[in-house]
């Protein structure tokens, strides 16, 4: 099960965690997860400069280990990346010795500061231990790419129903994503310009907004 939107509730709970940015610039944060991937990484990076706009790519360590130049790519083109642990390991129910491993194993490929517990899993143990050397990012709006139940046009949907300044957006650079992220996000992306906003990179300490419930 998951949720489109992250419930306002949820966020005072956890507060070293990065939820959103503040809602009152033009700025939108749209990120992709599990690359990268050679059959999908660089259309998506294609798709960002065609309309001017950055991401922040969470990369698992494996995958950027085994392709260097796409690691290259993303930086040079102005987007940011994070660390997705090295074999996206799942934090609930991972002891924290293995999991704080398999952080640090990504962060020996991408010396990156930014940091996203892959399925959103983490315990409050492991917050303690990483958010000293990392930020810790999470989202409000997930695009839900990853659902095979869903289409490309509902993904896109999910995203721009509830995305609003600040919002910090989930898609997925990955072949499992790959057919309703082709559909999805040129739409997001040409949606946005409609509406004046822009996707911008993550940038290390950034902070949420003062008021959670929003």
């Amino acid at each position: 099960m998951y949720l489109v939107r992250t419930p306002a509730l949820v966020k005072p709970l956890y507060k070293d965690l990065l939820w959103h940015l503040p809602r009152s610039g033009k700025a939108v944060y749209l990120t992709f997860d599990d690359g990268p991937e050679p059959q999908v990484t660089p259309w998506v990076l294609d798709q960002l400069k065609a309309h001017g706009m950055h991401g922040t790519f969470f990369c698992v360590g494996r995958n950027a280990a085994a392709h260097p130049a796409l690691v290259e790519r993303i930086r040079s083109e102005g987007h940011a990346l994070g660390n997705h642990t090295w074999d996206h390991v799942r934090g609930w129910g991972c002891p924290d010795r293995q999991y704080l491993r398999s952080v640090l194993q990504c962060d020996g490929v991408l010396r990156a500061p930014l940091f996203r517990p892959p399925y959103g899993r983490i315990t409050r143990s492991q917050v303690a231990s990483l958010r000293t050397r990392f930020q810790l990012v999470m989202w409000d709006v997930l695009s839900a790419d990853f659902d095979q139940r869903l289409s490309g046009e509902q993904c896109a949907a999910n995203v721009l129903d509830h995305v609003q300044p600040g919002s910090i957006v989930v898609f997925h650079d990955s072949v499992k994503a790959e057919e309703r992220l082709r559909v999805a996000l040129p739409m997001v992306l040409a949606a946005l310009q409609r509406r004046g906003l822009h996707s911008a990179a993550l940038e290390p300490g950034g902070r949420l907004t003062s008021d959670p419930s929003r």
